[in-house]
Protein backbone atom coordinates (compact mmCIF):
# COMPACT_ATOMS: atom_id res chain seq x y z
CA UNK A 1 0.00 0.00 0.00
CA UNK A 2 1.19 3.55 -0.73
CA UNK A 3 1.97 6.05 2.00
CA UNK A 4 1.74 9.80 2.49
CA UNK A 5 3.22 12.34 4.87
CA UNK A 6 0.92 14.38 7.10
CA UNK A 7 1.09 17.22 9.61
CA UNK A 8 -0.80 16.57 12.85
CA UNK A 9 -1.50 18.82 15.82
CA UNK A 10 0.54 17.24 18.63
CA UNK A 11 -0.19 19.70 21.45
CA UNK A 12 -2.21 22.88 22.01
CA UNK A 13 0.11 25.85 21.44
CA UNK A 14 0.61 28.45 24.14
CA UNK A 15 1.23 31.75 22.38
CA UNK A 16 2.86 31.44 18.97
CA UNK A 17 2.79 27.85 17.66
CA UNK A 18 6.16 26.09 17.74
CA UNK A 19 7.51 23.21 15.70
CA UNK A 20 7.15 20.99 18.78
CA UNK A 21 3.35 21.54 18.69
CA UNK A 22 3.20 19.50 15.49
CA UNK A 23 3.94 15.93 14.50
CA UNK A 24 5.07 14.93 11.04
CA UNK A 25 4.12 11.34 10.32
CA UNK A 26 3.73 8.81 7.54
CA UNK A 27 0.36 7.13 7.02
CA UNK A 28 -1.06 4.59 4.61
CA UNK A 29 -3.29 5.98 1.86
CA UNK A 30 -6.80 4.54 1.97
CA UNK A 31 -8.14 2.55 -0.97
CA UNK A 32 -10.12 4.64 -3.45
CA UNK A 33 -13.87 3.93 -3.21
CA UNK A 34 -16.81 4.94 -5.39
CA UNK A 35 -17.34 8.75 -5.60
CA UNK A 36 -13.86 9.43 -4.19
CA UNK A 37 -10.71 10.94 -5.67
CA UNK A 38 -7.01 10.54 -4.96
CA UNK A 39 -5.44 13.97 -4.56
CA UNK A 40 -1.95 15.48 -4.55
CA UNK A 41 -1.74 18.68 -2.50
CA UNK A 42 -0.39 21.70 -4.40
CA UNK A 43 -1.30 24.70 -2.18
CA UNK A 44 -2.35 24.96 1.48
CA UNK A 45 -4.14 28.00 2.90
CA UNK A 46 -2.72 28.99 6.28
CA UNK A 47 -5.32 31.43 7.64
CA UNK A 48 -5.60 33.26 11.00
CA UNK A 49 -8.64 31.22 12.10
CA UNK A 50 -6.46 28.09 12.20
CA UNK A 51 -4.72 29.39 15.32
CA UNK A 52 -8.07 29.49 17.12
CA UNK A 53 -8.80 25.90 16.09
CA UNK A 54 -5.52 24.82 17.69
CA UNK A 55 -6.96 25.85 21.09
CA UNK A 56 -9.77 24.01 22.83
CA UNK A 57 -11.59 27.21 23.80
CA UNK A 58 -15.28 27.56 22.81
CA UNK A 59 -15.58 28.99 19.31
CA UNK A 60 -17.77 29.13 16.24
CA UNK A 61 -15.81 26.20 14.79
CA UNK A 62 -14.65 23.01 16.55
CA UNK A 63 -11.01 22.73 17.63
CA UNK A 64 -8.59 20.44 15.84
CA UNK A 65 -8.26 17.03 17.47
CA UNK A 66 -4.86 16.27 18.94
CA UNK A 67 -2.75 13.75 17.02
CA UNK A 68 -4.96 14.13 13.95
CA UNK A 69 -4.16 15.96 10.69
CA UNK A 70 -4.80 19.69 10.51
CA UNK A 71 -7.30 20.71 7.82
CA UNK A 72 -7.82 23.91 5.85
CA UNK A 73 -8.47 25.15 2.35
CA UNK A 74 -6.31 23.23 -0.12
CA UNK A 75 -5.79 23.19 -3.87
CA UNK A 76 -5.00 19.69 -5.12
CA UNK A 77 -4.53 17.80 -8.36
CA UNK A 78 -6.63 14.72 -9.07
CA UNK A 79 -4.32 11.71 -9.47
CA UNK A 80 -7.11 9.13 -9.82
CA UNK A 81 -10.89 9.30 -9.73
CA UNK A 82 -13.87 7.06 -9.08
CA UNK A 83 -16.21 10.05 -9.47
CA UNK A 84 -18.16 11.15 -12.52
CA UNK A 85 -17.42 14.78 -11.59
CA UNK A 86 -13.61 14.70 -11.71
CA UNK A 87 -10.93 13.26 -13.99
CA UNK A 88 -7.23 12.65 -13.60
CA UNK A 89 -5.42 15.97 -14.07
CA UNK A 90 -8.27 18.17 -12.79
CA UNK A 91 -7.51 20.68 -10.06
CA UNK A 92 -9.87 21.02 -7.10
CA UNK A 93 -10.39 23.19 -4.04
CA UNK A 94 -11.78 21.96 -0.75
CA UNK A 95 -11.44 21.69 3.01
CA UNK A 96 -8.83 18.94 3.15
CA UNK A 97 -6.25 17.52 5.51
CA UNK A 98 -2.62 18.58 5.52
CA UNK A 99 -1.34 15.52 3.68
CA UNK A 100 0.85 15.27 0.60
CA UNK A 101 -1.55 12.73 -0.94
CA UNK A 102 -5.04 11.80 0.25
CA UNK A 103 -8.34 10.21 -0.65
CA UNK A 104 -11.34 12.55 -0.40
CA UNK A 105 -15.07 12.39 -1.08
CA UNK A 106 -15.82 14.09 -4.39
CA UNK A 107 -18.95 15.88 -3.14
CA UNK A 108 -16.94 18.28 -0.95
CA UNK A 109 -14.73 19.51 -3.79
CA UNK A 110 -14.99 22.26 -6.39
CA UNK A 111 -13.14 22.17 -9.71
CA UNK A 112 -10.81 25.14 -10.29
CA UNK A 113 -9.30 26.23 -13.59
CA UNK A 114 -5.63 27.26 -13.84
CA UNK A 115 -6.41 28.86 -17.23
CA UNK A 116 -8.69 31.39 -15.50
CA UNK A 117 -6.38 32.35 -12.62
CA UNK A 118 -3.25 31.06 -10.89
CA UNK A 119 -4.15 28.10 -8.67
CA UNK A 120 -3.04 29.95 -5.53
CA UNK A 121 -5.62 32.68 -6.26
CA UNK A 122 -8.40 30.19 -5.45
CA UNK A 123 -7.18 30.25 -1.83
CA UNK A 124 -6.87 34.05 -1.79
CA UNK A 125 -8.85 36.59 -3.77
CA UNK A 126 -11.05 33.90 -5.39
CA UNK A 127 -11.42 31.90 -2.17
CA UNK A 128 -12.68 32.31 1.39
CA UNK A 129 -10.53 35.34 2.19
CA UNK A 130 -11.64 37.10 -0.99
CA UNK A 131 -15.31 36.40 -0.25
CA UNK A 132 -14.84 37.64 3.33
CA UNK A 133 -13.25 40.86 2.06
CA UNK A 134 -15.98 41.35 -0.55
CA UNK A 135 -18.81 40.85 1.95
CA UNK A 136 -17.14 43.12 4.49
CA UNK A 137 -16.73 45.88 1.93
CA UNK A 138 -20.07 45.55 0.16
CA UNK A 139 -22.38 44.56 3.04
CA UNK A 140 -20.77 46.30 6.01
CA UNK A 141 -18.83 49.13 4.37
CA UNK A 142 -21.51 49.80 1.73
CA UNK A 143 -19.35 51.96 -0.56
Amino acid sequence: MNTTRTINLKSRPIGTPKLTDFDFSTLEIAELLEDEVLLSTKYVSVDPYLRGRMSDAPSYIPPFELNKPIASGIIAEVLASKSNNFSKGDFVSGLLQWKETQVAKADGLVKVDPAVAPLSAYLGVLGMTGLTAYMGLMEIGKP
